[in-house]
């Protein structure tokens, strides 16, 4: 394929600043909030053919709009000096197999925590329906591997998050902001489980599949205003207790 040309490139990353800024925004948050620890994790957004990831060994807060990142589906970068996170293997077999537009990986303490002890996620909570069901461990890979990307999506399969074994998390989303939500939703879930498990001489109460198989139905509907008529929306009530 020609390779743009500097004019070319200019343009493009125009055209990409607000995705790559809100991207960026993004990244900070999950080291802001814990999630992270130092450059690892990573995160991206689709925008039509191209993915913009965070580069590799890179400190969130020197990233600005000059530094875009993007990748082709096939993983030919297109833009930016900086290499793509090493990752990129598992962002971009996300958005072939999903209708995923972004993804959030993380090292989050409770998440890893809880990759190391159990195959699935036990059901703590309620909330594990807004991942599609019982959240899997990926059994262990070397990271940055084509066999993490394959084990993570048979961990993905119907579900939007997993783990992944001594590793971390990831979850993906309609756009960055329910992507991280789901994962610091689903590292939430993982510090209740541990904290309950943690009290000597009880075990935590677990929720049945058939519950969560609810739950999800009561969630499909969440947050969308009825057809003709008032209901959540701006102006309008409905939550989850």
């Amino acid at each position: 394929m020609t390779e743009m040309t500097d004019q070319q490139a200019d343009r493009l990353r125009d055209a990409l600043t607000g995705p790559w800024l809100d991207l960026v925004a993004t990244a900070r948050r999950t080291a802001a909030e814990g999630l992270v620890v130092g450059t690892s994790g990573n995160v991206s957004v689709r925008v039509d053919d191209l993915v913009l990831v965070t580069p590799s060994g890179v400190a969130y807060d020197r990233l600005g709009a000059a530094d875009t990142v993007a990748v082709r589906l096939d993983g030919t970068r297109v833009l930016g000096a900086f290499t793509p996170t090493s990752e990129l293997p598992m962002h971009l077999a996300v958005y072939r197999t999903t209708d995923a537009q972004a993804v959030v990986h993380t090292h989050a303490v409770h998440a890893t925590a809880v990759s190391t002890l159990v195959p699935e996620l036990p059901l703590v909570h309620y909330m594990t329906a807004a991942l599609g069901g019982p959240v899997r461990v990926a059994p262990y890979e070397t990271y940055g591997s084509d066999a993490l990307a394959e084990r993570m999506l048979e961990a993905l399969e119907g579900r939007s998050g997993c783990l992944l074994q001594n590793h971390g998390a990831l979850t993906y989303g309609a756009c960055l902001d329910q992507a991280y939500d789901r994962t610091a939703q689903l590292e939430w879930m993982c510090r209740v489980w541990l904290t309950a498990a943690a009290v000597p001489g009880r075990e935590p109460s677990l929720l049945s599949r058939e519950e969560i198989r609810r739950v999800g139905e009561k969630l499909a509907g969440y947050g969308q205003r009825p057809a003709g008529g008032a209901g959540p929306g701006p102006g309008g009530t409905g939550g989850q207790g």
